[in-house]
């Protein structure tokens, strides 16, 4: 009778909360990349302009998460299984390219790093496809699986939320079937402000109701190697920006250090301002020499600081006489 009672709590599709905590291990699993980065069955989205270097990136984390290594910067507890599902590069250069990177790391993940040989051809929208992959995980018995890029798994429109909806529900059907966290490659959209990260990407509306971390690429300058990276997390805390720097010899990325943060600016001007501006250039200016002085003094808009100069003739705080304008006498 006990061992029909244990099947049945097994089986059930509704348990009770008693029989929910049972089930729960004593402390929480810990995060395959820490902090928190990629939680234990969680879904990692990469994103970021073409050619910025998603693909290199997700390549050194599978082959550090393969190996238990730290090497990006990013500590892995301990080696985990990863199948890579990549659909950009012919196989023979995908190889060519983890051969390059395996030189500066040694053999430590030459069994823990699989690959899908055959993952080309198959979405993730249709029923075949999803069973190729969940079998081919099952295969690999993977805790991480790469998808690399997303929209090479399915034929949705991304800008249909519905769609979208739909395949990021396939995402946790791949997910559930094989218990394996997933990092997915995802391509943003054409215009984002710095303040964006997770809603940068295509489809953000139904990526947020699936995505754990969200991971920006963006490079400061064309001609640095330097990659900064920015983080959205839906449930861990957040973490500052960081810099990676790429050796194009291992094709490594290593850390670069963090980001300076830039001194806020200013978008209020206020007539003390524009006293201020009169009094260090120490006597009367013509219009434009008092508005480029308060725009350089205060790091305004030209708009702003003609709003502020006339504010400031209102308040008597500044005189305008004969074409200049001065402090009152």
């Amino acid at each position: 009778m006990k061992a029909i009672d244990q099947q049945k709590t097994s089986t059930a599709p509704v348990l009770s909360l008693a029989e929910l905590l049972e089930q729960q291990p004593p402390t929480p699993p810990p995060s395959l990349v820490e902090p928190g980065l990629l939680p234990a069955q969680g879904i990692w989205f990469v994103g970021g302009e073409p050619k910025v270097g998603k693909s290199l990136l997700v390549a050194n984390l599978a082959l550090a998460l393969a190996a238990g290594s730290n090497r990006i910067g990013f500590p892995v507890p301990t080696p985990r299984r990863v199948l890579v599902c990549q659909f950009e590069l012919p196989l023979p250069h995908f190889v060519s390219r983890l051969l390059v990177m395996r030189r500066s790391l040694g053999p430590a993940a030459d069994h823990h790093l699989l690959v899908d040989t055959r993952a080309t051809g198959h979405l993730l929208s249709a029923p075949q496809g999803l069973n190729h992959f969940v079998a081919a995980a099952r295969a690999a018995a993977a805790e991480v699986i790469v998808l690399d890029p997303l929209y090479s798994t399915h034929d949705q429109d991304e800008n249909d939320t519905r769609a979208m909806a739909a395949l990021c529900q396939t995402l946790l059907r791949l997910r559930d079937a094989t218990q394996a966290a997933l990092i997915v490659v995802h391509h943003i959209r054409k215009s984002i402000t710095r303040e964006e990260i997770g809603s940068a990407f295509r489809g953000s509306s139904a990526l947020h109701a699936v995505g754990d971390t969200y991971m920006l690429l963006t490079r400061p300058s064309p001609q640095l190697s330097t990659l900064e990276l920015r983080f959205q997390f839906r449930y861990s805390p957040p973490q500052p920006p960081r810099l990676l720097k790429l050796d194009p010899q291992s094709l490594w990325f290593s850390s670069a250090g963090s980001v300076p943060i830039a001194p806020r600016r200013r978008h209020k001007v206020d007539p003390t301002d524009v006293t201020q501006a009169l009094g260090t250039r120490g006597g009367p200016l013509r219009y434009g020499e008092l508005r480029n002085q308060v725009m350089q003094q205060t790091e305004c808009s030209r708009r702003t600081a003609q709003l502020a100069i006339s504010e400031a003739c209102k308040q008597g705080t500044i005189v305008h006489n004969d074409g200049q304008y001065r402090l009152p006498l």
